[in-house]
């Protein structure tokens, strides 16, 4: 992991070039997330060729990084089968995970959702809309015991396009913020 130190000129934070790549790649698939709300699939598999290549080399081992790759698929799926994160933050977490040992991908994680909380935590304050998003959550919850089946969280809102949009936070963002913590060593 990468060392944290003082030097006369400040703080100096030093990253392997394989930690700086990824970190690379995730600056540059939140600036496609925030600009297109799309990440690309063949810059995410490149992402994940070099994740998984560079685990060999300079990494935490091709199968410590599969492991975290296969974890962040299998533990992010449920949350993208009822909408709560789309198939561009799952498949971040997958490239993300090629870079990492199960442990530090698991704070990544765990950062991530912490980050991810406080965002919207912040966001419903900036738009004064927590009553009308907890009643929708209820009401959500609510359809989903009495039918007894799952259904897509916000589906409905995707039909209003300005209420889609204010009410989404952008997961990529706490995914980069949450591996720059951690591959900068401050959790």
């Amino acid at each position: 992991m990468s060392q944290i130190r003082l030097s006369e000129g400040g703080v100096f934070i030093g990253l392997s070039y394989y930690h700086s790549l990824l970190f690379l790649l995730l600056l540059l698939a939140v600036l496609a997330d925030l600009k297109t709300d799309r990440i690309p699939n063949g810059f995410l598999a490149i992402g994940i060729m070099i994740g998984l290549g560079g685990s060999q080399l300079c990494g935490p081992g091709l199968l410590s990084s599969s492991v975290s790759m296969l974890l962040a698929f299998l533990l992010m799926y449920p949350l993208f089968k009822i909408g709560g994160l789309g198939a561009g933050d799952i498949k971040v977490l997958v490239m993300t995970g090629g870079f990492l040992s199960v442990k530090d991908f698991l704070t990544v994680l765990t950062a991530a959702f912490v980050i991810g909380a406080v965002l919207a935590a912040i966001k419903l304050f900036a738009e004064h809309n927590g009553r009308e998003r907890l009643a929708y959550l209820l009401a959500y919850t609510a359809e989903v015991i009495s039918s007894k089946r799952w259904k897509l969280y916000g589906e409905d809102l995707d039909r209003h396009q300005e209420l889609y949009h204010r009410n989404k936070i952008h997961f990529t963002v706490p995914i980069l913020l949450g591996t720059a913590l951690r591959i900068g060593g401050l959790i």
